[in-house]
């Protein structure tokens, strides 16, 4: 186990998925396609937007990606989730990307997510705040 330090970067939010990057999702160099890391990022923020909006839930919107290193094969994927706004239907999530591979950590992309809570028919509805 690593000793963790006050200067290195880490994960901002709630794990809300982690899985491992295999061969079946990787281009002819090795490394893991950005829109299979985009899916996994869409499953993790709706993790979360469903856990905030106690339902079905859609994405509306992906808005700031940014990839910023490659993901090579065998990499174990940690998806965190940030719920940064909830509005009357929607919810805004930042989602980071880090991986784990031979060792080293690393954050490889992140994006804003926004969702919007559906009922059964998939029609907006009011998320459902909890009361405080």
């Amino acid at each position: 186990m690593t000793e963790e330090r006050d200067d290195e970067p880490q994960p901002t939010g709630e794990l809300a998925i982690q899985t491992i990057a295999m061969p079946q999702d990787a281009n002819w160099n090795g490394d893991i396609f950005g829109g299979w890391l985009v899916s996994q990022m869409d499953l993790a923020g709706a993790v979360c937007a469903r856990k905030a909006a106690r339902g079905r839930v859609a994405t509306v919107a992906i808005d700031g990606m940014s990839f910023l290193r490659p993901v090579p094969i065998g990499a174990v994927v940690s998806c965190y989730t940030d719920l940064l706004d909830v509005g009357r239907s929607s919810m805004r999530i930042r989602v980071e990307v880090w991986i784990r591979s031979l060792g080293e950590v690393a954050k490889v992309t992140e994006g804003l997510f926004t969702f919007v809570a559906i009922d059964e028919t998939g029609r907006t509805r009011t998320v459902l705040q909890e009361n405080t």
